[in-house]
């Protein structure tokens, strides 16, 4: 018996509890209007003879009659008390249920995330470049579908820019542009949602000579040692990153903005830096040899022991007010 009720669905023992009590509640009702009236109505036995000429037929009736009145009111009462009971039941299992469905629904949608970040994972291992696009892509998609997963997402792209090689023999010249698909997650990296970072990208000693890093979000990024030779990182946002011991000749950082950015042994030779914002930056012992600073803004920024440039050009061509330090 114990085993055929375990094998009933929820539903089914729903509806054989609301059965029993409606059959119980029928019964309970038929008690009270018979004989349970007629004792409340004083009609503790049969009456007898004598008793039943002391009152009339109309009398006894009306008694009975007030019985049950009373007897119903009072089963009405247990009826809505138990469909109460009952109904608050039923809604407290349905949302048991719709918490069961829930959890098993973010169980499902956890797997599926697992497998898409696995996928491309393995496809920024192939050998094909279209594949590591694909990867890449995908990758940017998770992050934005999961922001959990965000910082995971972002960590992988920098270390797969960080160990990008372009594999050079000794004397051979770098290539025209940054590989396709070391581009494509540098520019992933730099359109992330910032809000979402619990760290900064972590791009230290990467490879990125000739990268296209216009208007990009590197703000905090550690790009120590990194070479950036001829980049294009017009309008970027470097705010505090760490530039120290970078190689940045030839770049154009028209418009960057370097607030408060470490740019300590940084090489700065013929570097394009017009209008950018260099507020509080640590510039110092660095040559500026060649760099073009005209409309730089300099206030706050550490411009001790700077090579290349003397103090009376550099307050010529730039904004600088007696926080700069010289």
């Amino acid at each position: 018996m114990a085993a055929t009720i375990e094998g009933i669905p929820d539903w089914g023992r729903w509806i054989l509890a609301g059965t029993a009590l409606a059959g119980i509640s029928t019964l309970g009702i038929a008690a009270l209007i018979g004989p349970a009236a007629r004792r409340l109505a004083g009609e503790q036995h049969p009456l007898t003879q004598a008793e039943r000429q002391q009152m009339t037929a109309t009398e006894r009736v009306e008694a009975v009659n007030a019985a049950r009145h009373t007897l119903i009111q009072a089963a009405t009462g247990l009826v809505v008390i138990g469909g109460v009971v009952f109904t608050a039941q039923g809604l407290w299992y349905t949302a048991q249920s719709l918490d069961a469905s829930r959890q098993a629904q973010r169980t499902a949608e956890q797997g599926q995330i697992t497998d898409r970040y696995i996928k491309a994972v393995e496809q920024l291992g192939s050998t094909k470049m279209d594949v590591r696009l694909g990867g890449i892509y995908a990758l940017e998609r998770l992050a934005k579908d999961s922001p959990r997963d965000h910082q995971t997402v972002y960590e992988v792209l920098a270390a797969f820019v960080r160990e990008h090689d372009h594999k050079l023999k000794p004397g051979v010249r770098l290539p025209g542009a940054l590989a396709t698909d070391a581009q494509a997650a540098l520019t992933v990296i730099g359109r992330r949602n910032v809000t979402l970072d619990t760290r900064a990208p972590n791009l230290v000693q990467s490879r990125i000579a000739r990268a296209d890093l216009r208007q990009l979000n590197l703000a905090g990024a550690d790009l120590y040692d990194t070479d950036l030779a001829a980049a294009d990182l017009r309008s970027a946002n470097l705010n505090g990153a760490n530039l120290t011991g970078a190689n940045l000749p030839n770049a154009d950082l028209t418009g960057a903005n370097l607030a408060g950015a470490k740019l300590r042994g940084t090489n700065l030779v013929d570097v394009d830096l017009a209008y950018a914002d260099l507020r509080g930056a640590d510039l110092a012992g660095v040559d500026l040899g060649g760099t073009y600073l005209v409309g730089a803004d300099l206030r706050g920024a550490d411009l001790r022991h700077v090579r290349g440039v003397t103090v009376d050009e550099i307050r010529k061509e730039t904004r600088v007010d007696e926080t700069t330090k010289f």
